[in-house]
């Protein structure tokens, strides 16, 4: 490659001072001429200039000039094409440095060159595509043919071999006569054809010109036509179609996450612009780290989050901004790269409408940058019945996870956990998420365990910054769904309410967040709502149940709502009231050495199973019956089955997830462990062990602080 020499300007020579013409002293004009001596040419001039003087020019100064040492004298500089060292001279009229000159240039011209490309004597890789009577035809590139003579032929080749020729002749119908070349050592140069370079931004000002654009690969589709490639650049997507045959993988070598070089025709579809590819390449080595690391800085700009002023006012909310505003940018950044999103809850009333305030938030996102259908391809919900991420939540999100990039070419996705993700409990589900490189981050109010943190990209969690879990994953997910996109803040702004509510969250905010929307939703609206959603939950088992909760979450159409809460809540009702008329009678109380009433209830055999309420619901009913009864009192409900235990608690200094642990090391083959928020969770143990774990369990409670 050639450049002018910055140094000398391009003259190859360098000033070094003047001085005063001997000729002329200095004037400028010549003091007599002898037109006899001078030539015609120097008449010309002399008739059109006037009588300056030769020797200076007529400037009167004579300049000392040296020879530009950067440049040697030639005015421009040259780097090996092959190398890209910087080299004083050409070499056999090629720009290589000494050491490539002692191998042969053999040129492999990409896809996208053209016969403008083609030079007479130099030499090109090439495929045999078939032998005929008169010679033996080859392929260049996927778009330019020639011709090896039979005269030129000693051994017909097979189809498919590479050979190595030079370009003989070429004929007015831009034909290519060639010649085989039997060489063993060369150097091969690829060899792209120059052509502007734009952006998506740019590309519908250039519909039916060729164009080169560089990006990154974020999806690989197969349709029965051709192979689309959806390509993320500085400023947005390209769709780009390359086609081999109908239904054949093109390029099968380039997938997700690969940087690439694409020249092609632009071409509208519809309303859509889309690229015709001619040639595509993967980029390595510094133009890889140049081109990524330019898209990377221009999707961080683009990621950062909406500053926003939170719905309640709140001390504990403003501590957690920093680690809110990363959640929300690494949302927002997978649905710019088209990194499909998982969202993962907890399958009750705080769990859903915290994953329902962030569905709302990315989903007008998620179509503006892949379609209208781009939430089939990059978006999922799903319950989790634990309030962890199980090992059968993470084995289907991988399985799942692993046929889409088969199927569609997607990266590997970001999981967003909320309302789960901060325990012990989560950790055998993150190290499997690790081994297939999904991100994760959480936004949760349980009690977090740090061990965790090596394994998130970001965390949301009020017991970072003191709080507690009163403030709920709901609360903290509308938030942060305002910080993703704003424009959704009056469709969620009822949510934070619902999720205290069914929480029973007794904080500020709690009570802020229920005033905020008590103009459109009384209290018993909201309970209603809560209640319904956990009805919902236990039937949709496995599934996200998305039209049936925006429903119930007053979303779409109200009088649907309003009909769809009253008939769940009724036959809601009617069934916790069933249950509890059968398990009450079988509450046993004590009282506690603190103080506390400690009711226990065994709901394996003295409850309705595999029904509504289930035995933490259950659990939960029971414990407010019982407050009511024991009113102004501590209190703690504790209902087990065979193999665990849900504990509620009212008026109790409890550390739930300590008293697990310590349960775990105290009882030698006891296999406890569980989790939860500091005075509401479940453990689970050994069958065999029940006994001893109980004992220990409520020795522990008689021994902490009551109210």
């Amino acid at each position: 490659m050639s450049e002018r020499c910055q140094e000398c300007e391009g003259k190859g020579y360098i000033v070094t001072s003047s001085k005063k013409c001997p000729e002329c002293k200095g004037s400028g004009k010549s003091k007599s001429i002898d037109f006899m001596k001078l030539s015609e040419k120097d008449v010309t001039n002399f008739l059109s200039s006037g009588p300056g003087c030769p020797k200076c020019g007529g400037t009167g100064e004579i300049e000392e000039k040296d020879a530009c040492s950067k440049c040697k004298g030639k005015g421009v500089m040259y780097s090996c094409i092959t190398c890209g060292t910087a080299i004083d001279k050409l070499v056999d009229g090629e720009e290589v440095c000494e050491g490539c000159s002692k191998k042969q240039i053999v040129y492999n011209l990409d896809d996208s060159c053209t016969i403008d490309e083609i030079e007479m004597g130099k030499l090109y890789h090439c495929v045999v595509n078939s032998n005929v009577a008169f010679g033996t035809f080859v392929d260049i590139n996927s778009k330019m043919r020639g011709l090896i003579h039979s005269s030129n032929i000693k051994e017909i080749p097979r189809i498919g071999d590479s050979l190595v020729v030079s370009v003989k002749e070429i004929r007015n119908n831009n034909k290519l006569d060639l010649i085989p070349r039997n060489i063993s050592t060369y150097q091969t140069v690829d060899l792209e054809k120059e052509l502007p370079e734009f952006n998506s931004s740019k590309l519908s000002e250039n519909v039916g010109k060729t164009v080169r654009v560089h990006g990154e690969v974020i999806q690989v589709k197969q349709t029965a036509g051709p192979t689309i490639f959806t390509i993320d650049d500085e400023t947005g997507q390209i769709s780009a179609a390359a086609f081999e045959s109908a239904g054949e993988r093109a390029y099968p070598h380039i997938d997700a996450d690969m940087i690439v070089s694409v020249t092609g025709e632009v071409q509208l579809r519809g309303e859509n612009v889309q690229l015709e590819v001619r040639s595509m390449r993967r980029l390595t080595g510094d133009k890889e780290k140049i081109i990524r690391t330019r898209i990377e800085d221009a999707i961080d700009r683009r990621a950062e989050p909406h500053y926003i002023e939170f719905l309640v006012k709140s001390d504990v909310l403003e501590k957690l901004r920093p680690a809110m505003k990363e959640v929300a940018k690494e949302i927002r950044k997978a649905v710019i790269k088209s990194k499909p999103i998982l969202l993962r809850h907890h399958a009750d009333a705080d769990g859903m409408t915290a994953a329902v305030a962030i569905e709302k938030a990315i989903l007008p996102l998620i179509k503006e940058v892949n379609g209208t259908d781009g939430e089939y391809y990059f978006y999922k919900r799903a319950p989790s019945k634990a309030p962890f991420y199980e090992l059968t939540d993470v084995t289907r999100d991988v399985s799942f996870a692993l046929e889409d990039t088969v199927r569609h070419g997607q990266k590997m996705p970001l999981v967003v956990s909320v309302d789960n993700g901060s325990t012990l409990e989560d950790l055998p589900s993150f190290r499997i998420a690790q081994v297939y490189d999904i991100e994760m981050v959480v936004v949760d109010h349980h009690h977090p365990d740090k061990e965790v943190d090596q394994f998130l990209k970001a965390h949301v969690n009020p017991a970072h910054v003191g709080g507690d879990y009163s403030i709920t994953a709901g609360m903290l997910c509308t938030e942060v769904a305002r910080m993703i996109n704003p424009d959704i803040e009056k469709e969620i702004l009822h949510l934070p309410a619902v999720a205290g509510v069914g929480d029973r969250a007794d904080s500020e905010e709690a009570r802020d967040y229920i005033k905020l929307v008590s103009d459109r939703y009384s209290l018993q609206d909201l309970k209603d709502m809560a209640l319904a959603l956990d009805y919902a939950a236990y039937w949709l088992k496995f599934s996200s149940g998305r039209g049936i909760v925006d429903d119930i979450l007053d979303l779409k159409d109200h009088n649907t709502h309003r009909k769809l809460v009253s008939l769940f809540c009724e036959q809601a009702n009617g069934m916790i009231n069933e249950q509890l008329e059968a398990c009450m009678a079988h509450v046993k109380a004590q009282k506690l050495p603190n103080g506390a009433i400690l009711n226990v209830l065994d709901v394996e055999n003295h409850a309705h199973k595999f029904t509504f309420p289930p035995p933490g619901k259950t659990s939960g009913e029971v414990h407010d019956r019982l407050c009511k009864k024991y009113e102004g009192q501590p209190v703690v409900t504790l209902g087990y089955g065979p193999d665990f235990a849900v504990i509620r608690s009212k008026y109790v200094k409890m550390n739930i997830p300590k008293m697990v642990r310590e349960l775990h090391d105290e009882i030698e083959g006891g296999g406890v462990n569980g989790g939860g928020h500091l005075v509401v969770g479940s453990i689970k143990f050994v069958e065999g062990m029940r006994t001893q774990v109980l004992a220990k369990l409520a020795e522990k409670i008689g021994a902490v602080e009551v109210e």
